[in-house]
């Protein structure tokens, strides 16, 4: 994060703020946080996996947790939930019906997934179409939002609010490798690839891309010094290690738990509330390709990441600047996006792949599920509009972007934000597939394939391009 001179610090909040001495005493900041259960009955599917199956056991509850804010005169929401992806439709009724209950309007809430593997699905069944009605679990989830929020907003109270990050490579992973073996490098449309996802060992070369080990995080206090809630943000895709048909928040809920242990939180009322958000991890994960380790119990992996993460936050708070203050902003905007399309081609090669006589060997081992992905976007619209959302809290900026998102556009807006901080949040306001770069597509890999990433291929120029705007509209605002 961008550090300035405490001299350029009292000149910023003096030129935010444009109050008397008198008046800035007056002005008062809220915040409140609550949480909600949203685990779904055993029998529901589990998707993450290939194949989703259902759940016959709970680990540990899945929730939405969320943190309100108010500077007097804007309210601001930020809420997520234990989730592998949601549709903007959910988020969308969960908006409006926050806006008709409280009166905070639509651009100020922002809502994510925290991209667990072992939550049930609220997917829509094709995300490029728009459906007209929630199902039963959707109409569920987007009510349990709403409580959420609406606890929160009675749990307002007067608040301090301070920012900050702390760096933890250790657990971070690139995920798409170069290799040397081509048998690795294949593809299911009969092609093969630079790269591969998730690699054996015996041919690494190097990984495709970077990551980022910074773990930021937005921290409220009550006026007495009572931790209120914490928002951090790390860009890990998961932890797993989580058996097959059990329902898990993965390292998200350990966070959420370690973080008031870290704190020393003496049970209160309001209870503390730890939140824990997902980064731009679309080609990053926990796997430590060139050595492995030990094979571990279910569970006990994401329990140490959780603790780990939560630990560097704890040590790190001390540090932080708080504000009896700030102002707070949102911008928010919708960006239409090309939806990728097979050639005839494509579609005859699979039409050959579902003809193969049964006992003859694939080409690769998921091609007929991409040649139902495929067949889906043939019959999908030309383009999908896509939300894409900022939000400012006095000098630090939070992005929302509805895509897995890839490493370096995160480390692109962090680098060219006009805030002194920022961090983006992935999997906000719905759930398109993945996001890689024009030159990650280039290399290939399933996070390029087609069925994988829906939208035109230098969409992630277009999302940079229109999030940095939206930011420094943010940033000539609050002059």
């Amino acid at each position: 994060m961008k550090r300035y001179i405490a001299v350029c610090l009292l000149i910023n909040s003096l030129l935010l703020c444009r109050l008397s001495p008198a008046e800035e005493k007056e002005r008062v900041f809220r915040a409140g946080a609550a949480t909600s259960n949203i685990t779904p009955p055993l029998g529901a599917l589990i998707v993450g996996g290939w194949t989703p199956l259902p759940a016959d056991e709970v680990h540990d509850e899945l929730h939405v947790r969320c943190l309100v804010l108010d500077d007097g005169q804007t309210q601001l929401v930020i809420g997520l939930c234990d989730n592998v992806g949601i549709p903007r439709e959910v988020f969308d009724a969960a908006r409006k019906r926050v806006s008709e209950k409280l009166d905070i309007p639509p651009e100020n809430q922002l809502y994510a997934a925290t991209h667990t593997h072992s939550a049930s699905s609220a997917r829509s069944e094709n995300p490029t179409v728009l459906a007209e009605q929630l199902d039963n679990y959707q109409e569920f989830l987007a009510d349990r939002i709403v409580d959420a929020v609406r606890i929160a907003h009675k749990r307002l109270e007067p608040a301090q609010v301070g920012w900050g990050s702390v760096e933890e490579p250790s657990e971070l992973f690139n995920r798409r490798w170069f290799v040397a073996e081509e048998d690795q490098r294949r593809n299911p449309f009969g092609g093969v690839d630079q790269v591969r996802m998730n690699p054996g060992k015996s041919t690494l070369l190097r990984p495709a891309g970077p990551v980022d080990p910074e773990l930021s995080f937005l921290a409220v206090k009550s006026m007495d010094g009572r931790p209120l809630a914490v928002v951090a943000n790390y860009s890990l895709h998961y932890v797993g290690g989580v058996p097959s048909r059990v329902i898990s928040a993965d390292y998200f809920a350990v966070f959420a738990r370690r973080l008031a242990d870290e704190l020393q939180v003496q049970p209160q009322y309001p209870p503390f509330v730890g939140i824990l958000s997902n980064g731009t991890s679309g080609d990053v994960n926990n796997i430590n390709f060139r050595d492995r380790g030990p094979s571990l119990p279910p569970f006990e992996k994401m329990e140490q990441v959780g603790r780990l993460v939560a630990r560097r936050v704890a040590e790190a708070m001390p540090g932080i600047q708080y504000h009896s203050w700030v102002s707070l902003d949102a911008r928010r905007t919708e960006l239409t996006l090309s939806v990728r399309h097979p050639t005839a081609e494509m579609l005859q090669y699979f039409e050959q792949v579902k003809a193969r006589p049964a006992g003859q060997p694939a080409y690769h081992q998921h091609e007929l599920t991409y040649a139902e992905r495929v067949a889906q976007l043939a019959n999908s619209p030309d383009t999908v509009v896509v939300p894409l959302q900022a939000l400012r809290i006095g000098e630090l900026a939070i992005a929302a972007i509805p895509f897995e998102v890839f490493t370096e556009i995160g480390l692109e807006i962090k680098k060219n934000c006009p805030l002194a901080d920022c961090f983006t949040i992935e999997l906000a306001g719905g759930s398109y597939g993945y996001l890689p770069t024009p030159e990650q597509h280039a290399l290939g890999g399933y996070e390029t394939w087609m069925g994988t990433n829906r939208v035109q291929l230098d969409a992630s120029e277009m999302i940079t391009g229109q999030m940095l705007e939206m930011m420094n509209e943010l940033h000539k605002q609050s002059k």
